[in-house]
């Protein structure tokens, strides 16, 4: 493998490892719908301020969003709204998994 091409694979591992935590796929949805600040991702998740801070630090290194401070406030939104496409892949390989699944216990029963 070049160096180029090692490089691409690199960062989209990057994107994909900022999204590999169930918090953080959670805020993604919920940025799906509107931006929101700290303060209501906070009450969302029911965790601590600075938990939830750090899953944003996260997602805004991976550029998966952007921040906009408001006074003592931080918004956040979804800095390229296709990361949701994505999500949709996901489910289905995750239906395409079950569906296999229930196939071979059917199997197994005849």
């Amino acid at each position: 493998m070049d160096q180029k091409r090692k490089t691409i694979l690199d960062a989209r591992a990057g994107v994909l490892k900022a999204m590999a935590h169930p918090t953080r796929l959670f805020i993604i949805e919920e940025l799906e719908q509107a931006e929101r600040c700290v303060c209501d991702l906070t009450k969302q998740i029911g965790a601590d301020v600075s938990t939830v801070s750090k899953h944003l630090s996260v997602l805004k290194q991976a550029g998966i969003v952007v921040d906009d401070k408001r006074g003592n406030q931080v918004f956040y939104r979804l800095r390229v709204p296709c990361i949701l496409n994505f999500f949709g892949c996901v489910e289905s390989v995750l239906e395409t998994n079950a569906r296999d699944r229930s196939e071979l216990v059917g199997a197994d029963m005849k």
